[in-house]
């Protein structure tokens, strides 16, 4: 099946977070408080996916309270942090949903996320990800975690659904300046 074939189904993007919703790095001050960036272009395209009615949410092994702000600050309704089998919940996730393996897109940047990349429709990595998990996805992004990847993954499925103009017409066509004359 073509990227675009499998672009133009999900129905729901699921995102790790070190990696690819950050550049994976984790900063910890003096008193042992966890700081994470985030790039507002992938936030923005993440809100511009839900308004169009795709869903999307976190799936991640650690837990951290700047997760917990920036999902709220987005909207996502799947946010599961702390999880051991990334695999078996995404399995719950589908079954609770009623989707279809194939409506349902991934992006994970390392073994851990393996066992989900295996069983989603779309499977998206990161260009700096191991060799090993580059290779068992359907699309590597030009882009790297944490510096517009997600951007680039939400662009692309709104493109594929034939949602892009319709979600973008607003930002395209502004409201006329007045000639201050």
């Amino acid at each position: 099946m073509m990227l675009e074939e499998r672009l133009a189904r999900v129905e729901l993007l699921l995102l790790d977070v070190d990696g690819v919703l950050t550049d994976g790095r984790i900063v910890l001050d003096d008193n042992g408080v966890e700081t994470k960036a985030f790039d507002v272009t992938d936030g923005h395209g993440l809100k511009m996916l839900v308004r169009a009615g795709v869903d999307a949410g976190l799936v991640t092994g650690r837990r951290s309270r700047v997760v917990e702000h920036r999902a709220r600050e987005l909207g996502l309704r799947e946010v599961h942090q702390g999880v051991k089998d990334k695999g078996r919940l995404v399995s719950e996730i589908l079954r609770r949903r009623g989707l279809a393996p194939e409506q349902v897109a991934f992006a994970g940047d390392d073994i851990v996320d393996l066992p989900v990349l295996l069983q989603v429709g779309l499977a998206v990595t990161v260009p700096d990800a191991p060799e090993y998990v580059r290779e068992r996805v359907h699309w590597v992004t030009t882009r790297a975690g944490g510096r517009g990847a997600v951007r680039e993954v939400c662009e692309a499925i709104l493109r594929a659904r034939g949602l892009w103009e319709e979600t973008t017409r607003k930002y395209f066509s502004p409201e006329p300046l007045s000639s201050g004359g």
